[in-house]
């Protein structure tokens, strides 16, 4: 199976050859919160070499708690999150749910820094939590 994806506005699109992510996690870090105006992000991982974007994306980097860089990537015209990128993960690349085209079927297995999800929160408990980063995602095959 394959990914596409596209902006709200159609000026990035994404197309992903991988068979499946490698983890789809759910996230309540601060920083996610504030991306996704309150609530959390929910994201697939997908290997690098996997991943073709076109379209221009605008970035906006930050150290997160991990002492990593991290890069959110948008599309400067109508505002869609895309994707991010850790320091400490180069050969992944963490797609939003909401980018990626209808159909896809991924649902979040992982919910990671509850600690950090404010108290209303409905915090998905069907899967792994953490209250911190939790374990990292399986490096590809061949890594």
């Amino acid at each position: 199976m394959s990914f596409t994806g596209r902006c709200a506005c159609g000026a990035v699109t994404a197309t992903i050859t991988a068979e499946a992510p490698v983890a789809v996690r759910q996230c309540w870090c601060h920083q996610c919160q504030k991306v996704a105006s309150g609530g959390s992000t929910n994201n697939a991982i997908f290997p690098a070499e996997s991943v073709t974007v076109s379209g221009a994306l605008g970035q906006h980097g930050y150290t997160a708690p991990s002492g990593n860089s991290l890069t959110q990537y948008f599309c400067p015209q109508c505002g869609t999150a895309v994707m991010a990128q850790s320091s400490g993960r180069m050969h992944l690349r963490t797609f939003r749910l909401g980018f990626l085209d209808p159909g896809h079927g991924l649902v979040p297995d992982t919910v990671i820094w509850t600690a950090e999800a404010p108290e209303w929160a409905q915090v998905d408990d069907r899967g792994n939590a953490y209250a911190d980063q939790g374990p990292p995602p399986a490096a590809p095959v061949g890594q």
